[in-house]
């Protein structure tokens, strides 16, 4: 066999090959290294005296469905300028690993299109194998991404787990990387983010986040000229969730079987939008029923549909103006909820309005957390969690099948 043949086959360069036999249904290729390319591993000096060998096996590329290994005696050599004896290196593996380079660029290829099970399956080796090549090559690209030129971000907590179990994610909302995963969720969770930030010098121009006080106050503290938006998605949803402990309490209040009869079921119908309703199932009738019945009711309603049109004026000062007329008809209403909510609104109105200055919200980062709980679920979960971590860096690369 050609040495040209081990080069473009097998990645090896700079060898002589010796001889090639089967052994237990595998290809074996013995090689050499040449004497004139030997070098001192620490000065690179040619200037060595040769000290012995010791014998290796390394695993390759398979041909076709056998699998393939390289035999050789590594060279130990003496330097004569810096005097240390050592093992030669290899350019083709690295002397701690049983495999090669080219075969670890065949596995990560592999993994691209396939579960590591089935990589592992496929090319005859242990699934730990093939998640450490794996994790290697996800920490060499993505343990400590570059921040230098972030100027828009997104950050949110994703749950990872039964009994609150939580990481924060930040979001590159100009690339759509992840940049930063932290344990547990709140301020400190992001401190290492803070600390690696501040020494890239970045320029961030504004962050969506959620109306979560301790987000704010952290944003607030470690990036003072940053524009803080508050994301819409979350604001609709709070609204929904007290227009649901509001349907509750009356539904529980309600004296009449015929009342509970027509609030019972209606929760997911309030809070659904008008154009997704089923006509199908009725949903416009079940829907208007319930709300004739109970004005309080249809009023928490209709001002929720009309809170929505705030993110759809022309301009800012519009939008304030929409924003301080819906706060004071929320008050003048009296219905408590609608009260409470409307202090709220009015509190966080500049980060609210924001969003006109610079149009960002967390909606890409709600996209990259329905990816990681796909991902979480065909693995079955991850008993490894820098290994998880590193995922989720890199899962904007990543096919929607998520099996790379």
């Amino acid at each position: 066999m050609s040495t040209s043949i081990l080069y473009h086959g097998f990645g090896i360069r700079g060898y002589r090959y010796v001889r090639s036999f089967f052994e237990d249904g595998a290809i074996v290729f013995r090689i050499e290294q040449k004497r004139t390319t030997l070098r001192c591993p620490e000065c690179e000096s040619a200037d060595v005296i040769l000290k012995g060998s010791r014998y290796r096996r390394f695993r390759t590329v398979p041909i076709g469905l056998k699998p393939v290994f390289i035999d050789m005696w590594i060279p130990r050599v003496k330097c004569k300028v810096c005097g240390v004896i050592r093992q030669v290196k290899l350019r083709f593996a690295d002397c701690r690993k049983s495999f090669t380079k080219h075969f670890e660029q065949y596995c990560l290829a592999l993994c691209r299109h396939m579960t590591i099970l089935d990589v592992a399956r496929h090319l005859k080796i242990s699934w730990d194998v093939v998640k450490d090549i794996q994790k290697r090559h996800l920490q060499r690209r993505f343990s400590r991404p570059k921040l230098k030129g972030l100027k828009y971000i997104a950050i949110d907590e994703i749950t990872i787990g039964k009994g609150h179990k939580y990481l924060t994610v930040v979001l590159d909302l100009k690339t759509g990387a992840v940049v930063f995963v932290g344990e547990g969720k709140g301020a400190n969770a992001l401190l290492p983010f803070w600390k690696r930030l501040k020494r890239s010098k970045a320029k961030i121009k504004a962050v969506a986040i959620d109306m979560s006080p301790a987000y704010l106050s952290s944003v607030t503290e470690h990036l003072p000229e940053a524009t803080i938006v508050f994301d819409h998605f979350h604001i609709i949803k709070l609204y929904n969730d007290r227009l649901s402990d509001f349907r509750r309490k009356l539904y529980h209040q309600a004296t009449t079987l015929m009342e509970k009869e027509i609030l019972k079921g209606t929760r997911w119908l309030l809070l659904k939008n008008p154009e997704h309703l089923n006509e199908k199932y009725n949903e416009h009738i079940r829907l208007k029923e319930a709300l004739e019945l109970n004005q309080p009711l249809a009023t928490a309603y209709y001002m929720k549909e009309d809170l929505r049109r705030l993110w759809s004026q022309p301009d800012k000062e519009t939008a304030l103006n929409f924003l301080n007329d819906w706060i004071a008809r929320a008050k003048a209403s009296g219905i408590p909820m609608l009260v409470r909510f409307a202090n709220t609104l009015a509190a966080y109105r500049s980060g609210i309005l924001a969003y006109y200055d610079y149009p960002i919200s967390t909606g890409p980062l709600e996209g990259i957390n329905n990816k990681i709980k796909t991902m979480k679920r065909q693995a079955y979960g991850f008993r490894d969690k820098e290994f998880f971590k590193l995922k989720i860096m890199a899962i904007h690369q990543a096919r929607y099948a998520l099996v790379g």
